[in-house]
C-alpha cells in the first residue's frame, strides 16, 4: 500500500507516479480532501443496545450467550 499527499493546483489533471511494485496490476486510487478524512464527529443521539438488534443471528446470539455463561461459570470456580 502507498499512501500519498498531495497539493491541488486547481486544474483537473493529476500525475501520480506509481510504484514498480503496482505496474501492471489492477489497482484502486480513493480520492478525498483532507478535510473530508478530519470531519469532526457529528453530534447525535447516543448509542443504546437497541441499535443493534439484528446485527447477528439468533442462532450466533445463543451461542455468545452460552460462551459468556460458561466462561462466567469458569471465574466462579474455586482453585
Amino acid at each position: 500500500m502507498v499512501q500519498t499527499s498531495i497539493a491541488s493546483n486547481n486544474n483537473n489533471i493529476l500525475i501520480l507516479p506509481l510504484p514498480e511494485q503496482y505496474r501492471g496490476k489492477d489497482i484502486e486510487v480513493l480520492i478525498y480532501s483532507k478535510d473530508e478524512l478530519m470531519a469532526p464527529m457529528q453530534p447525535g443521539s447516543p448509542v443504546t443496545m437497541g441499535d443493534f438488534i439484528g446485527t447477528i443471528s439468533d442462532g450466533d446470539a445463543s451461542q455468545l450467550r452460552a460462551h459468556t455463561e460458561q466462561a462466567r461459570k469458569e471465574w466462579d470456580r474455586d482453585f
